[in-house]
């Protein structure tokens, strides 16, 4: 028989009595459960938070199964969230999972409020940007990474520089349900700058390929390794949230590199200013 308190035994020494308390009082909101967000999905029901608000429009397919953990033959063709919360409730019985397809965006602002803290797991340029715009108004954190090689993390406070201003996003002006594709590639492209600049992914991966992603020409590439660590790491990041603690970083983030065994912090605005032209000529060459 299922009882809470032996399934988080072994939890505490990482945390108290009391902050296992805190988890199991805990809603959390994850809006994608698909690689990254069901990665950090994974982490959070196996720590014990109570109560996980989660939100997909799209159903498993095989080229899933190569990274994301929710991911089984068995839920291909199944709608993600709803596999999600059956796979997370054979956790944990206890947990309390409320499911939500496309009518989430309907309801983001109540989402929002009844959760301690967002993490974005949604690859889509204007569902974020509503996540974003919208917990800030409410006053609440969100987890996220980059669409970067090596796994990330940052964690944008209410307070922080806004998520579109920091990237340059051309969006400001525009609704989340009117973004347009030009919108989208320029903001894939700064956020593409972003990672050149401030990390050494590019020397991780098959350039020419990258090529042919930021060309758009094919979809973004992703492994395992890569997508459950930063599940992970956002996983941390919501826990902090959860618990009070200070955050491991905040809205510009951190890269791990597995390959070097370092943390590759963002470089100072002025080292950044003169690398930004090589950089944009560099990926300017690479989608040639």
């Amino acid at each position: 028989m299922f009882d809470y308190a032996e399934f988080t035994t072994r939890n505490i020494g990482f945390v108290t009595p009391k902050e296992q308390d805190m988890l199991r009082g805990a809603t959390v909101f994850v809006c994608g459960t698909g690689g990254m967000g069901g990665a950090c999905i994974l982490g959070l029901v196996r720590a014990g938070v109570g109560k996980l608000i989660i939100a997909d429009l799209d159903e498993f397919e095989v080229s899933n199964l190569n990274r994301q953990v929710f991911a089984f033959l068995d839920t291909v063709d199944r709608h993600k969230a709803e596999a999600t919360a059956e796979i997370a409730s054979k956790i944990n019985p206890d947990i309390q999972i409320e499911v939500h397809h496309s009518d989430w965006t309907e309801r983001v602002d109540d989402l929002i409020a009844q959760s301690v803290v967002v993490v974005n797991g949604t690859d889509d340029l204007g569902a974020s940007l509503l996540l974003y715009r919208r917990a800030r108004a409410l006053r609440k954190t969100v987890i996220d990474a980059y669409a970067s090689p090596l796994p990330s993390v940052y964690v944008t406070t209410p307070d922080a520089q806004a998520h579109e201003d920091r990237f340059g996003y051309p969006t400001k002006e525009t609704a989340w349900d009117e973004i347009t594709d030009d919108q989208r590639s320029a903001a894939f492209l700064k956020e593409t700058e972003w990672v050149v600049i401030h990390s050494s992914s590019r020397k991780y991966i098959d350039l020419e390929i990258v090529g042919d992603v930021v060309a758009g020409k094919r979809s973004r590439m992703s492994f395992a390794p890569m997508v459950i660590s930063t599940g992970q790491l956002m996983c941390y990041e919501a826990i902090n949230a959860v618990l009070g603690r200070p955050h491991g970083t905040d809205n510009r983030g951190y890269f791990f590199n597995p390959y070097a065994a370092r943390v590759e912090q963002p470089k100072n605005a002025l080292v950044a200013a003169i690398i930004r032209p090589f950089v944009r000529r560099f990926i300017k060459g690479l989608m040639a």
